[in-house]
């Protein structure tokens, strides 16, 4: 009798883990609702920077819109990384953090393992991008013109190359396959993740 009852107990606790975590991973598939308020902004244009990123002119710049508190924001992280080994020295990256909470950039460098720079409080920034989500990347041509602002991959795990949009849109733009980005994959273009502070359904 106490045998069965430690196996149902163990039973029932397995299955409320699994459902947990189904459950987080289907909210997380759903997509973002965009702000009332929200205006979208097309390829080319030029997107108004301050400092320090008007610095950042001899390559493009790719913006990785990041939410420490955002677990899609966390998954994604290891393949932010991928791209940032792998074009590091054609592109210069930055991470732009939007959070309710304060961060700091030794705090977030160090937990992720990043030599990067970092920015703060850029939510005027992510409008002006159209970017009201974590994550999402952001990328810039040499004189700030938008080449792409969407998803990094179709699945929080971002492990189908075929659906890697980000990596997909700075490929064909360094090798001069298009001029502006021709990811036009709705899911790519469609935000999922965590809304930024200040967005409102």
């Amino acid at each position: 009798m106490k045998k069965t009852l430690i196996i149902l107990w163990l039973v029932l606790l397995f299955s409320a883990v699994s459902a947990l975590f189904w459950y987080n991973d289907w909210v997380y598939q759903l997509p973002t609702p965009v702000p009332k308020d929200y205006k979208q902004v097309k390829p080319g244009t030029t997107i108004a920077l301050t400092n320090p990123l008007q610095a950042y002119h001899a390559r493009p710049l790719f913006l990785h819109f990041f939410n420490p508190e955002c677990p899609c924001s966390r998954f994604n992280m290891a393949h932010f990384k991928s791209l940032v080994k792998q074009y590091g020295k054609q592109v210069h990256f930055v991470i732009v953090v939007v959070s309710s909470k304060k961060f700091t950039a030794e705090a977030v460098k160090d937990k992720y393992d990043l030599d990067l720079p970092i920015l703060f409080d850029q939510t005027a920034l992510a409008k002006s991008c159209g970017v009201y989500s974590t994550p999402q990347a952001v990328l810039l041509d040499d004189r700030h013109r938008l080449v792409y602002r969407g998803n990094y991959n179709s699945s929080r795990y971002c492990a189908d190359e075929k659906t890697s949009y980000a990596k997909i849109a700075l490929t064909d733009f360094l090798q001069e396959q298009a001029h502006f980005s021709t990811v036009t994959n709705p899911l790519a273009l469609k935000a999922y993740g965590c809304s930024l502070p200040g967005c409102v359904n």
